[in-house]
């Protein structure tokens, strides 16, 4: 593919302009003058027809992912990595000569030329700080820019429903930068936000090349040192970073956890100064995003009596261990988890407070699945309490080619008895509505597929519509 300087005057055209990464791209460009249109396969199977309504609503055209699109060499073809080259539009742009464009390398660009690019990178947690960055330099009258692959709930609107993009006029580009296709070589941040290393996508050897070199890449590096891959990390650093840890030994810590069902208060120790944070979202990992971005904003500029005060008023992501409500004495919560880590971190957080967890798990993919089988089955087994459940519908797919070979069914396997494969999603989550009784959680896991909200909903309604609910 050639790369080339993003131009306002040209005419872009995504495919795939649906996905966690690419709206928010579309909407930053759309909203600097560009034309943009685009096409989904989400679009032609009249699914998620709200997100693309707010497309249009902000002046973007739409078509069908058939080639009618993509018409003139003068667009600029914009497609993700899973984008294959036998989509029509892609085929469609090879014969009008139209440039083409990885996601990750546009965005990379738009970065890069910003005035101070913060890039997040990490394991887990990156689009809940890149959100907690963005809103601490928004509140703080900063203006930023922020590219996030999440709906960032503190700048929903009634005009920005899906607001995982924001555009301001301020020199802070802030985004989360992904590890998972090696495009975070492309990044060149002035100021890293660096969460976590461990298993995800990749194997932990290509993640400590890649983790490394972006923090070589940039002029202030903000750790977590609580972490013991990024603490080995550290050590290889030419300049000193900027550290954090929970209940650890850094440049920020966090002390005196006191957890709430859905937020946390704690102690953050900096210079030797105690300052009390109460936070609206909930869990020590949370603690650990929040030191994160303070780091960040405090490289920014932003005095630290600033940043804290900006962050209690950090609502969350969508997705995020997001309470979708409660019917019947039971909650149902919609949670990104799907790797190791993440989904220990919302388990971890839940059975700090009393009640059984039914957990509907949705492996993002057949690919992740086969790299994450056994640490998955581990974390699975240690995490779950004996009273909890835990249900695998097949994983999501959403065409394309695939080796299936690894599925939902061995991994419930590997687990055992504490987990079900009911390979239609739709029957796994009615048999946890059917089991649910008052003081259990619901929790509805996983990524790459926006249905799993509405999933979440459903649930939700048709426990309040059972006759008794519990």
């Amino acid at each position: 593919m050639q790369s080339a300087k993003p131009h306002v005057s040209r005419p872009y055209f995504f495919v795939g302009i649906g996905g966690s990464g690419m709206m928010p791209l579309a909407m930053i460009l759309a909203a600097r003058g560009a034309r943009v249109a685009g096409s989904d396969r989400a679009l032609d199977q009249a699914r998620l027809p709200a997100k693309f309504e707010a497309l249009r609503a902000l002046g973007i055209d739409l078509f069908a992912q058939d080639g009618s699109g993509v018409t003139s060499p003068e667009q600029i073809v914009v497609a993700s990595a899973a984008i294959e080259a036998t989509v029509a539009d892609i085929v469609a742009a090879e014969a009008v000569g139209a440039q083409r464009l990885s996601r990750a390398q546009l965005l990379a660009e738009l970065f890069n030329a910003s005035t101070l690019p913060i890039g997040v990178a990490g394991t887990s947690g990156k689009s809940t700080v890149t959100g907690m960055i963005g809103w601490i330099l928004h509140a703080c009258h900063r203006d930023p820019t922020v590219m996030n692959g999440a709906v960032m709930k503190n700048f929903v609107a009634p005009q920005a429903p899906f607001a995982s993009a924001l555009v301001g006029a301020g020199d802070a580009f802030v985004s989360e930068v992904d590890e998972s296709d090696g495009s975070i070589a492309l990044y060149r941040p002035k100021i890293a936000v660096l969460n976590n290393v461990s298993l995800d996508h990749k194997s932990l050897d290509e993640l400590r090349m890649l983790f490394g070199d972006f923090a070589r890449a940039a002029e202030t590096v903000i750790l977590n040192i609580g972490d013991a891959e990024t603490a080995a990390l550290a050590a290889s650093l030419a300049t000193p970073p900027i550290t954090f840890a929970v209940e650890g030994t850094a440049e920020l810590v966090a002390k005196n956890l006191v957890p709430e069902p859905f937020a946390i208060s704690f102690d953050l120790v900096a210079d030797g100064v105690r300052h009390p944070v109460r936070l609206a979202v909930p869990g020590r990992h949370n603690v650990s995003n929040a030191l994160a971005a303070i780091g960040a904003a405090r490289a920014a500029g932003v005095p630290l009596a600033e940043a804290i005060e900006a962050i209690e008023g950090f609502v969350g992501l969508k997705r995020r261990f997001e309470l979708v409500g409660e019917a019947g004495g039971v909650s149902v919560i919609d949670d990104f988890g799907h790797n190791p880590d993440k989904i220990a971190a919302t388990l971890d957080t839940l059975h700090a407070f009393p009640g059984r967890l039914l957990v509907l798990f949705q492996p993002h993919g057949y690919g992740p699945l086969k790299v994450m089988r056994h640490e998955l089955a581990a974390m699975f087994r240690e995490t779950l309490a004996a009273e909890d459940l835990l249900v695998l519908p097949d994983p999501v797919y959403q065409g394309g080619t695939v080796t299936r070979a690894v599925t939902s069914a061995d991994l419930v396997a590997d687990i055992g008895g504490r987990a079900r494969h009911i390979p239609d999603r739709a029957e796994a989550a009615a048999a946890l509505v059917a089991d649910a009784r008052a003081g259990d959680r619901i929790v509805v896991m996983g990524a790459r597929d926006d249905t799993l909200s509405q999933l979440a909903a459903d649930m939700l309604t048709q426990i309040a519509a059972r006759p008794t609910a519990g």
